[in-house]
């Protein structure tokens, strides 16, 4: 991993984390905003375009996480006072729920790291939600049984934007590795959302299984042609969602699956005349 925070940064981020028993919550927040901006405009022009303020966000909360230890401050409460300022900017709220979730991550103790993660999956901000996403995935690394049970919870939830959190936070991204050796770790989860109706959540659902189709076809194609097949529209969706990458490969077996002849996607379009 890039290590984005020079010996510089950690002085000053040393400097602030001294003052944050006295000093504004808001104002330490502030100052935070501008540190992650300082480190942005550091990291090389060809790097910043792949490593942005997520990434910035993402390595502060574990450099300082320790540092909060040492010094006697409350790593969750600190992160809590962050995540709750809410005319703070949305990348500030999000290194809150970093904090909570290396937090988390390192002491095992779940129920109120994962209370913060439902509210950040249901917030009004699609930055916090999106890095949210992000952040709960080394936490379930850590802890994946007990973070099953609460997986189940999301995605029964009557909050669409919770369901989605759940199938977001799955996909076989660089961060979910693990899972890749695992995907019915995913599947017993991404199952609860097959008869999505809800336009985000069941997006969210093809989109998944579209990815997991590009790592483990053999496993994730039984569970598209079920899905394709089971009479259900939303599944049927879902399942042509899924399809969106293995068309481009092949498009006779795409749409023999979903018992089509034409195949469309954004601005994409495959007939089976074309290919017969």
């Amino acid at each position: 991993m890039f290590n984005l925070i020079t010996s510089n940064h950690e002085t000053e981020i040393i400097k602030l984390i001294d003052r944050i028993k006295t000093a504004v919550v808001a104002d330490i927040a502030g100052e935070l905003a501008g540190m992650i901006e300082k480190i942005r405009a550091d990291i090389p022009e060809k790097k910043r375009i792949s490593l942005g303020r997520y990434s910035i966000i993402k390595q502060i909360g574990i450099f300082i996480y320790p540092i909060l230890l040492e010094k006697g401050i409350d790593a969750i409460a600190f992160g809590a006072e962050l995540f709750r300022q809410s005319s703070a900017e949305p990348f500030i709220r999000s290194l809150g729920i970093q904090l909570i979730s290396v937090t988390g991550e390192q002491t095992g103790e779940l129920e109120e790291v994962l209370s913060f993660f439902e509210q950040a999956a249901s917030d009004d901000d699609w930055v916090v939600r999106e890095c949210s996403s992000g952040f709960v995935r080394k936490l379930v690394k850590s802890h994946p049984e007990p973070v099953r049970e609460w997986y189940i919870s999301m995605v029964k939830s009557d909050d669409p934007l919770r369901r989605r959190f759940a199938s977001e936070s799955l996909r076989p991204v660089a961060d979910n590795g693990w899972l890749k050796k695992s995907p019915e770790f995913a599947f017993s989860i991404l199952e609860h959302l097959y008869h999505e109706s809800a336009d985000y959540p069941r997006t969210s659902a093809g989109n998944s299984l579209s990815d997991w189709m590009r790592v483990d076809e053999e496993k994730t194609m039984p569970i598209v042609k079920e899905l394709a097949t089971n009479g259900d529209p939303d599944s049927h969706w879902i399942a042509a969602r899924a399809c969106r990458n293995l068309v481009k490969k092949d498009p006779l077996l795409v749409m023999d699956i979903l018992k089509t002849d034409s195949y469309i996607y954004k601005d994409r379009k495959y007939y089976r005349k074309d290919y017969e």
